[in-house]
């Protein structure tokens, strides 16, 4: 099983494809391991190195006592792409994995030639908001609110269905030092000036349906950085890689095609 150590902190990752393919890494939400990329795979182009990790505290990765910062979580992803020797990767980010590829793209420009920002924000909430939740998790367990999480997450003709339940259930094996260290990370992160200093082909992709974070916001962080494209993805919430995975998988390739990175 690939895994780096960085911070005496073991990060799992998992690599496939060619050596020498165009390289996209993959960052996922909270409350999910690498697996939420699992529905689009079958979708992407032949020829891609396609690697996916684990943040601290989710899936086979360690989970550290909380609170993490996002600084951590960005050193982790700059670790696993230098284990597998990455320069000039397409980093596709969704939720925190979308503010760890912004992160990314200003601490570690070598690593990172393009951005996909899926289902995310230069800012997520406020400190009030995620320390609400941090609380009431700690204090009641995180199966206690998946149902809102799975809410906030998904359409209304997805919530509910039967396909739905996995998505539940890994949410609620996510530990809850690991959901309330990452949900620290994000309530202490504000990328508006940072981000807007970026100069790299990027993607928005938004769902319309989102609860956590609406279209609007995943606009106004993707227009800071000019020249960028954006995909609103209608009838999708939070995680549309999960309910509309070939869909999802058609807006990475045409922007991949786009800027040659195929």
């Amino acid at each position: 099983m690939p895994e780096v150590m960085r911070d005496e902190v073991r990060i799992h990752y998992e690599v496939s494809g060619p050596d020498d393919g165009p390289v996209v890494v993959f960052s996922n939400s909270l409350g999910t391991s690498l697996h939420l990329w699992d529905p689009i795979l079958p979708y992407l182009p032949n020829g891609l190195r396609i690697i996916r990790y684990d943040m601290r505290g989710h899936g086979a990765s360690d989970t550290p006592p909380a609170p993490y910062t996002m600084g951590q979580l960005i050193s982790d992803a700059a670790a696993v792409c230098d284990a597998c020797a990455v320069r000039d990767a397409v980093f596709v980010g969704l939720s925190v994995g979308g503010m760890i590829g912004q992160g990314l793209a200003v601490k570690r420009p070598d690593i990172i030639r393009g951005l996909v920002l899926s289902n995310t924000a230069a800012k997520i909430g406020n400190p009030k908001l995620w320390q609400d939740r941090i609380s009431f998790i700690q204090a009641n367990g995180i199966a206690a609110t998946s149902d809102e999480i799975m809410k906030r997450w998904f359409s209304r003709d997805f919530y509910g269905a039967p396909a739905m339940a996995p998505w539940k259930a890994m949410v609620e094996a996510t530990s809850v030092d690991g959901y309330i260290g990452v949900s620290a990370a994000i309530a202490g992160t504000d990328f508006y000036t940072p981000t807007s200093g970026l100069r790299i082909p990027t993607l928005g992709i938004a769902g319309s349906d989102d609860g956590a974070t609406p279209p609007d916001l995943v606009r106004e962080t993707v227009d800071l950085i000019p020249g960028s494209q954006f995909a609103l993805m209608r009838r999708t919430g939070h995680l549309p890689c999960a309910e509309a995975p070939e869909a999802y998988a058609a807006h990475l390739t045409t922007f991949l095609q786009s800027i040659g990175h195929l």
